[in-house]
């Protein structure tokens, strides 16, 4: 088993996947709002050599549950949400080698400003600056941006698709290698003969340019996409560089890897060359007995409302209006497909209540969770990784910072000791520390054909 990817899981919130955490005494997710919350966390990942702080976001509020948002406001389910691009370039001088992955929707985002602020990005983290890409999935988010409800899957990726063609002209074929002088003895900053506009009409964009950014470190950030949909999965194929997805089970985990690996090999590329990454969660202590009370002490302050009022949004099912004992069934959604499915197929042969949905989702979210203390823990990742074919892990957290640092201090030394994580991080850019080659796309991916020079 080679070397594996590991990512902290977060989001700019009090409260992410583990609902009702923020209870908990010591929780420090309350600083979301303060830079020294997200530089002391940067500091604390690269001191345990993690590759990078993976940031999810939203644009809407979870108000499908009971037909508003007020369970999710009382219960601070992903909101209060701040803008999670603005922190990395804190974090980012307070590090050198850990790298940011941030998620930004091609639905209510416009490319031309997109593709700015991450060639701002790459230039301020040294090409440290990754990107997921989501096509967002809630009517909430929807109404915020003069629409009544979000458009069908098949609409999202068109647009999708579209967006990320600006996006590679902007970055790849707008500015030339060499356009930019600083010749202070001609007074020439910029060549204008190599820069040019990239001139895009199409379905969904009209955008002149230039891309008013000189080339940076990586030009395209990294590219992560974490759509496991038929749709998401012939995205990835075309675009990722790696894949982040969630599954409740081995056995459904091992089914979208699967049927990711597939789609890369029919899209023609080394279907092991796209690490996929899970999200997982772990709970651990210095022995077995201890890592449970942990655990038993966070599940008697996680809520349970709390966990529906996230798995309503992500499915677009009201389970409020579902009795408890009534089993949970999939059911056509424009939602997020691949958590309907998920949740749907969490254990093959076995019919979740909705009570039973609510008290696995508490703590994690889809993921699964771990408990117990570090063999145990390297045990059941290295056994995850051997049972399902994924590359590394999303790790998301139940207590601000505490399980960061618990894993930091108790679980790395393990893992490093048996040879799957890096001691030390590789020079360079962020696609350069993952994947030992050039800062830069390579062909034959798709933005590499706007390459000017």
């Amino acid at each position: 088993m080679s070397r594996l990817i590991f990512n902290a899981f977060v989001m700019n919130t009090p409260s992410h996947l583990s609902t009702g955490m923020w209870r908990i005494p010591g929780d420090t997710s309350h600083r979301h709002d303060s830079l020294s919350h997200w530089t002391e966390l940067a500091a604390l990942l690269e001191r345990g050599r993690f590759d990078a702080l993976f940031m999810a976001d939203t644009y809407g509020l979870s108000d499908v549950y009971g037909g508003s948002a007020d369970a999710a406001l009382r219960g601070a389910v992903q909101v209060p949400l701040h803008d999670p691009l603005l922190v990395v370039s804190a974090m980012a001088n307070a590090t050198r080698n850990l790298c940011f992955g941030v998620t930004c929707s091609t639905s209510y985002e416009a490319p031309f400003a997109l593709a700015r602020r991450f060639s701002t990005l790459d230039h301020l983290t040294q090409g440290r600056i990754g990107w997921n890409i989501v096509t967002s999935a809630s009517d909430s988010a929807a109404r915020n941006f003069g629409l009544e409800q979000q458009r069908d899957h098949a609409s999202r990726y068109e647009r999708a698709e579209e967006f990320l063609d600006v996006c590679y002209k902007l970055w790849e074929g707008s500015w030339e290698d060499g356009a930019l002088l600083h010749d202070t003895e001609r007074g020439v900053y910029v060549d204008p003969a190599r820069v040019h506009r990239i001139g895009h009409r199409g379905a969904h964009f009209s955008v002149d340019g230039p891309h008013l950014v000189e080339p940076s470190p990586q030009r395209t950030p990294l590219l992560y996409q974490a759509g496991a949909s038929a749709q998401g999965r012939a995205f990835a194929s075309r675009h990722a560089e790696c894949v982040f997805v969630g599954a409740p089970s081995k056995q459904a985990l091992k089914r979208t890897v699967d049927k990711l690996r597939s789609a890369f090999s029919d899209a023609g590329r080394d279907p092991l060359s796209v690490p996929i990454i899970a999200e997982h969660t772990v709970i651990t202590a210095p022995d077995s007995a201890r890592a449970h009370e942990k655990h038993d002490a966070y599940k008697r302050v996680a809520s349970e409302e709390g966990a529906l009022v996230l798995m309503s949004g992500w499915t677009g099912i009201d389970l409020s209006q579902l009795e408890p004992d009534a089993p949970f069934e999939h059911r056509e959604s424009h939602a997020i497909q691949s958590a309907v499915e998920a949740m749907s197929a969490a254990d093959p042969g076995r019919v979740w209540s909705i009570a039973e949905i609510a008290r696995w989702g508490t703590i994690g979210g889809l993921s699964p969770v771990t408990v117990g203390g570090p063999g145990e823990v390297a045990d059941a990742l290295q056994e995850w990784v051997a049972d399902t074919g994924i590359d590394g892990f999303n790790l998301s957290y139940a207590a601000m910072d505490e399980s960061f640092r618990d894993f930091v201090e108790l679980i790395v030394p393990e893992l490093q000791a048996r040879g799957v994580y890096q001691r030390e991080y590789a020079a360079g850019t962020f696609r350069e520390k993952l994947f030992a080659g050039g800062a830069r796309l390579s062909a034959p991916h798709p933005a590499t054909a706007y390459r000017l020079s």
